[in-house]
């Protein structure tokens, strides 16, 4: 359960807050002029910091209720800005565009694409093929893991097969461009995952519960109960 105990705001406004700045193309100070309409007085600082406490949280959350993806995967890597210097965003979807996961990291090699594997097939379980383009470090990080834990991924590399990651990826892009480069690394792993979450709930990649049908907004609120 996510506490919001000791918040000088109460859970509901907060939350929503959050899941503004998660979901639409606004900036923390457009947040702040909009909550100040409702009569809340919070500043653009305190937004930033209640993003990048809870979106962990109501990550962890969604994952013990997010569906199985397929076990074809698509793996590919973006850019993101981190003060004032590029780094590389992984991130792998099947092939019906479900989220697999992401992950943020300061070199795109071999030693980046393991880790990327590793973390993703730890929360989603193996896949039998992953299809990337014609980089040799991703290649060598899924051999990589195919030697250290005696498995076998197919590797497959067909650029037009990755068409679907690399146009998912403009939907994390659209957001980021807004807040032109994050300031530092710890806060850009947090808020991605944050987008990447509100991206998944829209997607319709939570297992719904007792037959309940619930918007990918309510899905977000629901996290936090």
């Amino acid at each position: 359960m996510v506490s919001f105990k000791s918040r000088h705001f109460n859970k509901e406004m907060i939350m929503q807050s959050v899941r503004w700045y998660l979901a639409y193309s606004l900036s923390y100070r457009d947040i702040e002029e909009m909550m100040q309409e409702r009569g809340f007085e919070v500043d653009h600082s305190t937004l930033n910091r209640w993003v990048v406490h809870y979106t962990p949280e109501l990550e962890k959350a969604f994952h013990k209720k997010k569906k199985r993806p397929g076990n074809h995967w698509r793996m590919d890597e973006t850019y993101i800005k981190v003060k004032g210097q590029w780094r590389y965003y992984y991130r792998a979807v099947d092939k019906e565009n479900n989220t697999i996961d992401f992950l943020l990291t300061l070199r795109r090699d071999k030693k980046a694409a393991l880790r990327f594997l590793t973390k993703a097939i730890g929360r989603n379980g193996k896949p039998s093929l992953i299809n990337i383009d014609k980089s040799g470090a991703n290649k060598a990080g899924i051999k990589s893991y195919n030697i250290e834990n005696h498995r076998r991924i197919e590797i497959r590399q067909c650029k037009y097969l990755n068409n679907i990651v690399e146009q998912d990826h403009r939907f994390i892009k659209r957001k980021t461009k807004l807040v032109l480069g994050f300031k530092n690394f710890y806060a850009a792993q947090k808020t991605l995952t944050g987008i990447e979450l509100v991206r998944m709930l829209k997607k319709g990649q939570l297992r719904e519960t007792r037959g309940d049908v619930l918007s990918p907004a309510e899905q977000f609120y629901a996290l936090a109960a």
